[in-house]
């Protein structure tokens, strides 16, 4: 036994559409470029192969019957995947990746990378995006392993065997909650490194056994946190000091929740962290995977303490 879905063509979907949209049988002959005749052939032919009687023609225009109005929904879903299937091919046909996958560092700003993301659904819609948000060794591993074809990682990560280009630069803002003992002592006050040993220092480290050395210590009592809002909620407890990127505190400093202090020992600047763009040495970036990195920088750079000035000579 034939199956009915045989006999229904493509081009009876688009002139079943394109008579609902124009209003007749005559005004999609014209946008159709076909006589209105071939147009209700076309008609009577879908009806045929689909048991169903889609048009009620007792009125002077014809018009969609009950089964017509749902039957039409469907012909517009099939024919939007039917565009998707050959909008992929011509993807596919020009490099098109199916799948990208970027690692970045938990320093790059979430909200750029939110409208990253949102804006690539929107541009490919077709390619499937995994994301992994990781810290310092671990963003450049997920590349080296051939997990990811991009990450971005920070100074301090190890990137051994990959090439990368400078992205931005984070500002960290070494910060402590209003209450603390080191806040009290005023925001342009230098703190010696005598009176910050006093205090715990709260810093970022790294998981696995093949850790990043931790950063910034000045020989402090120190407390180790895995991921960045752990470390923030344990500052705004005030159970400690230590560094956070400004786009991730910009309310709390405004609210002063959170208030800058100023180790003697650091310059204010000291801590602006350059970010890099890393992949595989010889990989070119495929269309939607270069994409993405003429497209983040400018959206980093619309977050608070985010730059994109080069780079110091020596910084890696």
């Amino acid at each position: 036994m034939s199956d009915p879905s045989d006999a229904i063509t493509l081009d009876q979907l688009r002139a079943f559409i394109t008579v609902a949209e124009a209003g007749s049988f005559s005004a999609a002959g014209r946008k159709l470029q076909r006589v209105q005749s071939a147009v209700s052939h076309s008609m009577a032919n879908l009806e045929s192969a689909l048991g169903v009687q889609l048009w009620d023609r007792t009125t002077k225009v014809p018009t969609l019957t009950a089964e017509g109005k749902t039957l039409l929904a469907s012909a517009q879903r099939v024919r939007a995947e039917v565009l998707a299937l050959a909008g992929l091919a011509r993807g596919l046909r020009g490099g098109l990746e199916p799948e990208v996958a970027l690692a970045v560092d938990v320093l790059l700003p979430v909200r750029a990378v939110v409208a990253l993301c949102r804006e690539f659904a929107a541009k490919f819609p077709s390619v499937e995006l995994r994301l992994h948000t990781e810290t310092l060794s671990a963003v450049s591993a997920l590349v080296q392993d051939g997990s990811c074809q991009l990450g971005v990682i920070g100074p301090a990560a190890r990137s051994d065997g990959l090439a990368g280009e400078y992205l931005v630069s984070v500002r960290m803002l070494p910060v402590a909650a209003a209450e603390h003992p080191l806040a009290k002592r005023g925001a342009r006050t230098r703190l010696t490194a005598e009176l910050l040993a006093q205090h715990t220092h709260i810093v970022l480290s790294e998981r696995g056994d093949q850790r990043t050395p931790d950063q910034a210590l000045l020989g402090a009592p120190t407390w180790r946190v895995a991921d960045l809002g752990t470390k923030k909620a344990l500052l705004l407890a005030g159970l400690g000091w230590g560094n956070l990127p400004e786009h991730m505190i910009e309310g709390e400093l405004a609210r002063k929740k959170l208030v800058r202090i100023r180790p003697a020992e650091w310059s204010d600047d000291q801590w602006l962290l350059p970010l890099r763009v890393v992949h595989k040495r010889g990989l070119t970036p495929a269309p939607a995977a270069q994409w993405l990195l003429s497209r983040l920088p400018a959206l980093c750079s619309r977050e608070p303490g985010v730059v994109r000035d080069a780079p110091a000579p020596d910084a890696k």
